[in-house]
């Protein structure tokens, strides 16, 4: 039987998940707030259900919902969704709890359910090669991991740069280096909203010395996204936008601190919409049931150092994560 799913949610996400699902005859229906946005609905997909009601959806044979709302909303929909019974995928961020994400994934973990989380980029076929490349050794013992993700808006109200923006990041971190930070330093500022930070500097100390930097941003006059790799045997560039990963065989030795260089080469080159593959891999997981690359726990891992970075923001700048 084929898998049906519901989106709830028709923003401009929800808009990309319903153009991504309803080619592939899966998608059953789409719940909605926003009657001109049903109503817009109707004209691109006339045979589709399209509803205002989250609980009549709730009440029907579908198998799985995507929530594609605003992020304060995550928590709700998705503990009604689970309790439900329905296997559900979240868009990033989780949930803007640490206490609300782990809530959802044990509930998920115990009653067998897929939770899934919308982390993009760990679908980017560059980041499975760069994950590859790490886990062989042919980059050596890893020292940094340097984050820029850069542009001119879209700013948002409820949630900071962090948040909207860094969430991919920190995603990407946890899942290269395969363990959590320890200690850091953060910085931001709040140019655009009192309370909210469009500029954000972070750093992480991860086990084996190994340290992170993110520059995160809403005011920045170039759209920038790009992820440097730094190793024993070499550096490792991977540029988002142009979806390559060029490889340095260059450093420092250690012994005398002279630069030794060998060349520089394309090791990869992907593509880009990432999203039919994160797509697929739920719709597998749904119909297999297996967990998700980005399941529950991995989720809750990253809403947990969003907390704790969030709370340090507020307070001194200098900080210690109690992660374990």
């Amino acid at each position: 039987m084929r898998t049906k799913v519901a989106v709830i949610g028709a923003g401009n996400w929800g808009t990309n998940l319903i153009k991504t699902l309803y080619p592939l005859g899966v998608l059953a229906a789409v719940a909605d707030q926003s009657e001109a946005g049903r109503t817009n609905l109707k004209k691109v997909y006339p045979d589709l259900n399209v509803c205002s009601e989250l609980g009549k959806l709730l009440d029907s044979d579908i198998q799985a919902v995507l929530i594609a709302t605003p992020a304060p909303t995550h928590y709700r929909i998705a503990r009604e969704a689970l309790w439900a019974g329905k296997d559900v995928f979240i868009e990033k961020p989780m949930t803007l709890r640490m206490a609300e994400a782990d809530e959802l994934a044990a509930f998920a973990e115990k009653e067998n359910q897929i939770l899934m989380i919308g982390h993009l980029l760990l679908y980017q076929p560059a980041v499975q090669w760069l994950k590859a490349y790490l886990d062989s050794g042919l980059l050596g013992e890893l020292s940094s991991l340097h984050q820029e993700r850069l542009s001119l808006g879209r700013a948002r109200e409820t949630e900071s740069v962090l948040w909207d923006l860094g969430v991919h990041d920190l995603a990407v971190m946890l899942y290269l280096t395969g363990t959590h930070p320890v200690v850091g330093r953060v910085s931001g500022q709040q140019r655009l909203r009192s309370g909210i930070e469009d500029d954000i500097y972070l750093h992480l100390m991860f086990d084996g010395n190994i340290q992170a930097h993110l520059h995160a941003s809403w005011i920045w006059p170039v759209r920038r996204r790009q992820l440097t790799l730094t190793g024993a045997k070499g550096m490792l560039v991977y540029d988002e936008m142009a979806q390559t990963v060029t490889l340095h065989r260059n450093g420092i030795h250690k012994k005398d601190l002279s630069a030794w260089d060998e060349g520089t080469e394309r090791v990869f080159q992907g593509e880009g919409a990432p999203l039919i593959r994160e797509m697929e891999h739920f719709l597998q997981c749904v119909r297999d049931r297996k967990q998700p690359l980005s399941d529950g726990r991995s989720g809750a891992a990253v809403i947990k150092v969003l907390e704790e970075v969030s709370q340090k923001l507020r307070g001194e700048s200098e900080y210690v994560l109690s992660i374990v």
